[in-house]
């Protein structure tokens, strides 16, 4: 039932008759889900005098007191006998007894439950927790407690009793809280703790332990001068209000930061987050049930881990294998790995560095994706190599974690990713010999011996057919190279064909001339192995083993190679689940398959050897592009329904996917975002060129969620200069516009104008009139940004016109909303509410969710110019709604800045600064430093406005390197903010 808290059950008693209190709000009562009437504010006084003494009983006269203090009315006795005759007719006779002249409500044994006792013993769990270094389940106990308040405990009741209560009450909320922001800091939660300190500190001003919280919070998040700002805010507060200087342990807080003591710089025990991480990640890939043979390398890799795992281990052991493609350097290490789990308790991180294809995984972004498998936050990340780098062995210090990368490409590569720490150890697998890998314990790893062949052979056909024919299976290991992989994959075909027998296999594999050429030095040895069983695939499964291997991208999705196969989606799933059996093809996921880099690039090569002519290839690629522009087209128009650019992109001959909702289209483009992008860098040949940029711009959530932005606008780059390469003028102008809109996201306004205004030129010139629209209402936005207001109306004015003339009418609501902004900066109010309405209202009458926040957004700013701020806050808040349903990173930052504004405008700081600090942590790493730069700004003037003026002088000057550094207009405001006289 809505309204009514979740306090656990207690006792034996059936939940229907349970009773249940609560007095950390209004005062309540409950027998199962029914709620009890507790009678008028008095009466429900009464009843909370008696829950709060915890069975303890009160005389009459104590209640009096409770009830009206030193000024009872002529009856109160009877008053008070009234009201518990008609609490125990409620409750029953069993929990509010009459004893020695007072009464009592005895929840004991079964009775009832009371929100502040269940807070209690969930404090008490909280803290054995902590006590017992389960830092996670203690916070999530605290956080469980917190949750019991429902606004000011004892709501509206009256009386001296209540009013002691509630301070007593609020206090216990305080320390909780403080004990759980505590807990948060020592996880790691520093920058998402800031915010809540902020608002807490300006609720609060006094209380000291919150301000050392905020300190430390603020410090752990890199912004030390703010730290030290808090301490002199706090020091001039408590001079000003009790005469009095602040506590040791604040005093000392400040001397450790001046100090920059190593000790406040990390969490001292990070630990995972429950939500999104477990605590103890085990990420080794299953071992091979017939591993076979290698057993030296066994005990001499086990006896290295075995050295590091002891409590007497050196600093850290790294073994390197190495060996040729298909040699089995993988499925020894996880073997092993499996071995020695029990001696690394904390974990096993395991990771593909791709090192043998031609773009190997960035050892940043492996760092992030280790650093969150170990717990630690998104927003607790940083984001350059050398920072995750260091944040990654503290994170790993003091734990016993096991660390496998596999096929690395060098010793570059790896020496970021390597522990480094006590306890644990990495093992490293890769084609070369890291001679070069300081202290690695180097293996190289030579094909199997005969017998040892021979046996995994065995394993995987089965004795009875291999002794049957015992010199025939020795001729094929021999064919194998005896090269793990080969011998595999040749059994695997066997086993799979109960009709073939070993000398069947003998004998396709005793073509010398085919084996020969296949077998040569280095690398081009495990060309061999993959002809072997690319031979063995029937006709349909060979052209599906080709075709698939053109696709860039780490792995492709069952529809999208049913795109590159041309067959429907069941023909396509039981061709691709069987190359899985042979070992050629990975399943990466359900629905999802990826080849090992080598089987890719040997894929590839028989498909430019055996897809002749070569339009077969072309073809392939080009089905796979229109099955990326074709479904992305139809997430844009569910986003943005009646937008016009769908109508204007390049035809498609394949079709795409469609969705049931946003949501489902959202989330197939996000999860498809890295292999979209990839497909658009592969495709730009002058027949694919056009596609490919359309593609990119239907895809424009990917830049504008933030969350690849990078990518996507090196690969606009690519495709504008191949375009222009071409002479493709329509495609450069699209490439353009995708171009300027990466920056403009990026904060880069300078590039943005420039792309923008190109785009513009050659839009006009390729008579390409949605480009000419969006190219306009982009330079608009940006020269808005740059307060050149006259260009800004100007070009705002010509795109409204021209989306008019396309009868684009989410574009044309687009560039009114823009203006809007235009006529809000110079001082046209009343105009500027209006045209934002007026787009606000098109994108509604459209039923159009998300630019219809971006409507919004703009109303919300206008309404709060114009001094209505209660509906700004509703419009904004609207919009941070949808932002945030959306993915939409950027814009979310932006709103919660904006309703940060109006917070302040309604003389809300502490409020404001609060949303100031979320619009922070939200827009780490999008958005650029110009945007940053203005929440500063805010932050510094709410701040200010609690009396944080030292921190808020932190933020302001931020602000004004900032704004110098890119020559910003804005410079001024934050000069007047930091030295009022002197621009006075």
């Amino acid at each position: 039932m809505d309204g009514v808290p979740r306090v656990p059950e207690q006792g034996g008693r059936a939940k229907s008759a349970a009773l249940r209190f609560a007095v950390l709000g209004p005062v309540r009562a409950w027998r199962g889900e029914e709620p009890l009437p507790a009678g008028s504010p008095q009466q429900r006084a009464l009843l909370a005098v008696l829950l709060l003494r915890e069975g303890r009983t009160a005389t009459a006269g104590e209640l009096i007191d409770a009830l009206w203090g030193d000024e009872p009315p002529a009856q109160a006795l009877a008053t008070v006998r009234t009201y518990a005759s008609r609490l125990r007719k409620t409750l029953g006779p069993e929990i509010l007894v009459s004893e020695a002249g007072g009464y009592a409500i005895r929840l004991s044994g079964g009775g009832g439950t009371l929100d502040v006792t269940v807070a209690q013993e969930l404090a008490s769990d909280a803290e054995k927790a902590r006590g017992a270094g389960d830092l996670c389940h203690a916070r999530d106990v605290l956080r469980r407690a917190l949750d019991l308040w429902e606004g000011e405990p004892l709501a509206n009741m009256p009386g001296p009793s209540a009013d002691t209560q509630r301070a007593r009450l609020e206090e216990f909320r305080l320390q909780l809280l403080e004990s759980c922001l505590d807990m948060d800091l020592e996880q790691g939660c520093h920058a998402e703790a800031v915010s809540e300190l902020t608002a807490l500190t300006a609720a609060h001003p006094l209380r000291e332990r919150l301000r050392e919280l905020l300190m430390l919070a603020l410090y752990r998040s890199g912004r030390q001068a703010e730290a030290l700002a808090v301490y002199a805010d706090t020091r001039r507060l408590l001079a000003d209000e009790l005469g009095v200087d602040p506590r040791a342990g604040l005093k000392e807080l400040q001397q450790r930061i001046l100090q920059a003591d190593p000790g406040l710089a990390e969490p001292s025990a990070p630990a995972a987050e429950p939500a999104t991480a477990p605590v103890r990640p085990h990420q080794l890939p299953a071992t091979v049930t017939d591993f076979t043979g290698r057993l030296s390398f066994v005990n001499e890799l086990s006896d290295v881990l075995a050295a590091a795992s002891s409590d007497t281990g050196r600093v850290m052991a790294v073994s390197a294998l190495a060996g040729i493609g298909g040699v089995g350097k993988t499925t020894l290490a996880v073997h092993v790995a499996h071995q020695a789990r029990a001696a690394f308790p904390d974990g096993q991180l395991y990771v593909d560095l791709q090192g043998a294809g031609a773009r190997s995984a960035e050892p940043q972004t492996v760092l992030g994706a280790f650093l969150r498998a170990l717990g630690t936050a998104d927003s607790a990340i940083p984001d350059s190599l050398e920072e995750r780098s260091a944040l990654y062995r503290s994170v790993l210090d003091g734990r016993r974690v096991l660390v496998l990368l596999d096929n690395a490409r060098d010793a570059a590569q790896v020496r970021p990713l390597l522990p480094g720490t006590e306890g644990c150890a990495a093992l490293v697998t890769s084609r070369v010999r890291m001679v070069d890998l300081a202290g690695a314990h180097l293996i190289d790893l030579d094909v199997m011996s005969p017998e040892e062949a021979l046996q995994l052979f065995t394993r995987i056909v089965g004795r009875e057919r291999v002794e049957s024919e015992r010199e025939a299976a020795l001729d094929v290991v021999a064919a194998c190279g005896f090269l793990p992989l080969a011998i595999r994959i040749a059994a695997s075909r066997l086993s799979a064909r109960r009709t073939w027998t070993v000398s069947v296999l003998a004998a396709k594999l005793g073509d010398e001339r085919r084996r020969l050429d296949e077998l040569q030095a280095g690398d081009l040895a495990v060309k061999a192995t993959f002809e072997l069983g690319y031979g063995q695939l029937e006709p349909a499964q060979a052209r599906a083993f080709r075709l698939l291997g053109l696709a860039d991208g780490p792995d492709i999705s069952l529809a999208a190679a049913a795109a590159v196969i041309d067959l429907p989606v069941e023909a396509t799933e039981d061709l691709l689940e069987s190359l899985v059996d042979t070992s050629l093809l990975e399943s990466a996921a359900p629905g999802r398959y990826r080849y090992h880099d080598l089987v890719r690039l040997y894929a590839r090569a028989c498909a430019e050897r055996d897809e002749q002519p070569t339009s077969l290839r072309a073809g392939a690629l080009s089905r796979l592009l229109d099955f990326y522009l074709a479904t992305t087209a139809g997430v844009y128009a569910i986003d943005r329904p009646g937008d016009r650019l769908v109508d204007h992109l390049e035809t498609t001959q394949y079709p795409g996917l469609t969705f049931a909702d946003r949501h489902q289209a959202q989330d197939w483009l996000y999860a498809e975002a890295v292999s979209t992008l990839a497909c658009v860098r592969q495709s730009t040949g002058p027949d694919t060129l056009p596609r490919a940029v359309d593609l990119l711009w239907a895809a424009c959530d990917l830049a504008e969620s933030g969350a690849n932005s990078k990518e996507y606008e090196t690969i606009a780059a690519a495709a504008r200069s191949a375009a222009r390469e071409t002479g493709a003028i329509r495609a450069e102008a699209r490439a353009l516009t995708t171009l300027a809109f990466v920056n403009h996201i990026t904060g880069r306004f300078d590039p943005a104008d420039q792309a923008a205004a190109r785009a513009l030129e050659l839009a006009l010139a390729a008579d390409d009139p949605l480009t000419s629209c969006w190219s306009s209402n982009i330079l608009g936005v940006i020269a808005l940004y740059q307060n050149r207001h006259e260009d800004g109306e100007a070009h705002l004015t010509r795109a409204i016109e021209n989306f008019r003339a396309c009868e684009d009418r989410p574009g044309e609501a687009s560039a009114l909303c823009n203006l809007s902004r235009i006529h809000l900066a110079t001082g046209r109010t009343q105009s500027a509410v209006a045209l934002a309405q007026q787009g606000t209202d098109m994108y509604d009458d459209m039923d159009h969710a998300l630019k219809g926040a971006n409507g919004r957004y703009a109303l919300g700013l206008a309404l709060t110019e114009s001094g209505r701020l209660s509906e700004a806050v509703d419009r904004l808040e609207e919009a941070l709604e949808v932002f945030r349903d959306s993915r939409q990173r950027l814009w979310e930052g932006m709103t919660l800045f904006r309703l940060a504004e109006a917070d302040l405008a309604a003389r809300k700081p502490a409020q404001a600064a609060a949303n100031a600090e979320l619009a922070l942590t939200v827009l780490r790493g999008i958005g650029g430093d110009w945007r940053r730069a203005n929440v500063l700004t805010v932050l510094g003037r709410a701040l200010s406005g609690i009396g944080q003026s030292g921190r808020a002088q932190v933020c302001w000057h931020e602000a004004l390197d900032v704004f110098e550094s890119l020559d910003a207009p804005e410079s001024s405001e934050v000069r007047a903010l930091l030295n009022p006289l002197a621009v006075a």
